[in-house]
């Protein structure tokens, strides 16, 4: 067997829908939230294929050849790893406000708390974790900050006096202050100050111009009280995705998710600082070291087609990159893209995936195959839509 059917593992966060990942796979809801389903070898929680004596840890199979899964390319530039990791994430509320760190300093920065015992645990790897997600369902999100003026518009509509410094901050241009202010506020004030926040969204009219952001403001209020992550929240763009549309978070990128359905694709690491929003660590100092505060004037990934059937969304990474296959009934088997090791998610319809020699396997929504870098060209058979991870060339 060369292509292998590939079963994930699925993590129980308690903002993960109780239905979206049930209903992809076409399967009763379970009795909890479904979150994430992880698809790849990252060793928290690695998927697995079949082995001689049962299931078999992805990374266990990476790691009994090397070569002959990655490919000697590969192996030569990140060892004896998978270098990306897919995921079906399904968010029925708001996950951390979170950046992530560059590979430079998550490498240093990982290094020094393995060396000092008493260091905060941060980190849980070496490694950078940019990532992209491309919405399966309409999906709502935080991605990078907007125009510091547009954000002290907001603020200044809630007539909140001790907010005069940061909506100051904001006029300025200088987002590193306003954050900082915001997360640093006293732990003794905090509660009064987003009940006021609240209060005063509510009252703000329906048709205002910033409508949305206060809308946002009322649902975190009352989901985090106390958070001053709430405001961080309102200095960020508010995207509103259609099935198919993408976002892409570098190193140093503001985010969060707020709703829907939609499949990920990072480098496999987890690595998070989170600034709020969260009953998780939060280490505010650590955070502000790997935020970039530049503006992000356009948060979509806007998408490329290669061939009819075919999209990609370039990310300038060289961890990974991921393509959407439509393949309809008038269309032949497809070769698919990419090389390399590949995940191959079903998104929709019924998907036969091999290669020359092999038995192909079945790829039905919300399952998933793995390819790897000895399987050579894939064809696809079927009709329905498929997600290819694969590693640049």
């Amino acid at each position: 067997m060369t292509v292998y059917p590939l079963h994930g593992a699925i993590r129980t966060y308690a903002w993960g829908s109780r239905t979206a990942i049930a209903e992809l796979q076409g399967r009763p809801a379970s009795e909890g939230p479904e979150a994430e389903l992880w698809l790849g070898a990252h060793p928290g929680d690695p998927s697995t294929v079949p082995g001689p004596d049962g299931p078999l840890a992805l990374n266990a199979l990476i790691s009994g050849d090397p070569a002959g899964q990655l490919g000697a390319p590969i192996v030569e530039r990140f060892g004896d790893r998978l270098p990306y990791l897919m995921k079906v994430l399904a968010a029925a509320g708001p996950l951390s406000l979170q950046a992530h760190p560059d590979a430079d300093y998550a490498k240093a920065a990982f290094a020094r708390q393995e060396q000092d015992p008493a260091a905060p645990k941060n980190y849980t790897d070496g490694h950078h974790k940019p990532e992209m997600l491309v919405a399966l369902t309409p999906f709502e999100a935080l991605c990078g900050f907007r125009s510091p003026q547009v954000s002290a518009e907001v603020l200044s509509e809630l007539n909140l006096p001790q907010l005069a410094p940061v909506v100051t901050a904001l006029h300025d241009g200088d987002l590193e202050t306003a954050v900082r202010t915001l997360l640093s506020w006293p732990e003794s004030e905090r509660d009064d100050l987003i009940k006021q926040v609240s209060s005063a969204a509510q009252q703000v009219p329906e048709d205002h111009g910033h409508t949305p952001s206060f809308v946002l403001a009322v649902d975190l209020a009352a989901n985090y009280p106390g958070d001053p992550g709430v405001l961080v929240a309102l200095l960020l763009n508010l995207v509103w995705l259609q099935p198919g549309q993408a976002i892409w978070m570098p190193a140093g990128n503001l985010h969060a998710y707020l709703g829907g359905l939609g499949v990920e694709l990072m480098a496999s690491s987890d690595n998070v600082l989170r600034g709020g929003l969260t009953p998780k660590r939060v280490d505010v100092d650590e955070l502000l070291r790997v935020l970039r505060f530049e503006v992000l004037d356009d948060p979509l990934l806007h998408p490329t087609e290669l061939a009819p059937g075919v999209t990609s969304w370039k990310v300038p990474v060289p961890d990974f990159e991921l393509y959407r296959v439509t393949l309809t009934e008038d269309r032949p088997p497809a070769q698919l893209p990419g090389s390399g090791p590949r995940v191959i998610l079903g998104a929709s319809g019924d998907i036969h995936v091999g290669e020359g020699h092999g038995t192909p396997v079945e790829v039905r929504p919300g399952e998933a195959a793995y390819a790897p870098a000895s399987a050579g060209p894939l064809t696809a058979a079927g009709v329905g839509v498929l997600f290819v991870a694969s590693v640049p060339a």
